[in-house]
């Protein structure tokens, strides 16, 4: 169907690159068009703001790693499919985080201390054990398989049980976001969620085919490429919300996007990947899930660690180097 693709892509690195960033713009697009059509037409049937919020808005925001990753398990390209959530998750926390806090010190719910944080920092340490767990249980080699899939996705569905029933019986909650939805034709509405679609599809076939092309011409992993531009990529959204946050200084409601975010990717994403196609382990997979639970630590212990619970600046400070040492030393095991 993209078979077009492969002509433009023997064109060179900078088409590839050029490629991925088209690709981007119609994954971000795509996930905005679907989610303001699928909202409008839930509204619709009397689904609440709250429900559509937790739901269709939730699935919206990780729509650009889940494509990349079913695309990447359908092609092949399993390292690309773990690296892009490993690696999103890391650049969510100890980027946008470290950036947004050094910005503008970001103040933290009640909830987001005491679940959302703890969650996240649990979904990497799970990704480990499978991982770790594989070759004991089963004599096949390191890696995440159906088993694992399936646990994740029942992890998933708790913390969706538990996020929905929180908002409902604490609806003053500062940590329960409110959604608009947009007053939107049926017609309207539709032909969004087609174009959503297409988006969605057509970009995430560009990130993937030129990021293997990139790798391949390069000589680097497709690990490495994963972990950086195509996790960058898929981390915009939220890049974005949460400076523009911080520069208004209402960077609140950063950390929520982040950990929610976090939360989505393994659990939701990687979970769904493994149960398509076995996820076998690539070289350093440890360190990254490793260092995507560390986040998470880190954060917890900088909130606790003053009075205010807020991320300071400090925080943010700490973030930014430990991500700039960990990035240094993974590129020096190519």
């Amino acid at each position: 169907m993209f078979g077009f693709l492969d002509t433009w892509l023997n064109a060179g690195v900078w088409v590839g690159i050029i490629l991925i960033i088209l690709g981007f713009i119609g994954l971000i697009k795509g996930a905005d068009w679907l989610v303001d059509g699928a909202s409008a037409i839930a509204k619709r049937f009397g689904i609440s703001d709250l429900v559509i919020g937790l739901t269709v808005v939730a699935f919206g925001t990780s729509m650009p790693e889940f494509v990349v990753n079913m695309i990447s398990v359908v092609h092949g390209s399993t390292d690309l499919a773990i690296t892009n959530i490993l690696g999103s998750n890391i650049i969510n926390t100890f980027v946008i985080l470290g950036l947004t806090a050094a910005i503008y010190p970001i103040a933290t719910q009640e909830r987001t201390r005491n679940f959302d944080i703890p969650m996240s920092i649990v979904a990497g340490i799970i990704v480990v054990v499978c991982i770790l767990l594989r070759p004991i249980l089963t004599g096949e080699e390191r890696g995440i398989d159906w088993i694992s899939g399936i646990i994740l996705l029942l992890i998933f569905i708790y913390f969706l049980a538990n996020t929905f029933l929180h908002a409902k019986h604490n609806p003053d909650d500062p940590g329960v976001e409110e959604v608009e939805i947009k007053p939107i034709s049926p017609v309207k509405s539709v032909i969004l969620i087609l174009l959503g679609l297409a988006g969605l599809v057509i970009g995430g076939e560009l990130i993937v085919k030129s990021a293997v092309n990139i790798a391949t011409r390069l000589g680097v992993s497709e690990a490495i490429i994963g972990l950086t531009i195509v996790a960058l990529g898929t981390s915009l959204p939220e890049l974005a919300t949460s400076v523009i946050a911080a520069y208004k200084h209402n960077s609140d409601i950063a950390i929520g996007n982040v950990f929610g975010s976090n939360i989505f990717n393994v659990f939701f994403v990687l979970g769904t990947s493994a149960c398509v196609n076995p996820l076998p382990a690539y070289n350093g997979i440890e360190l990254d899930a490793c260092m995507a639970a560390l986040g998470g630590i880190i954060t917890w212990l900088v909130v606790k660690a003053n009075h205010d619970r807020k991320v300071t600046r400090w925080g943010g400070i700490i973030l930014l180097v430990v991500y700039s040492s960990y990035l240094t030393y993974r590129l020096m095991m190519v």
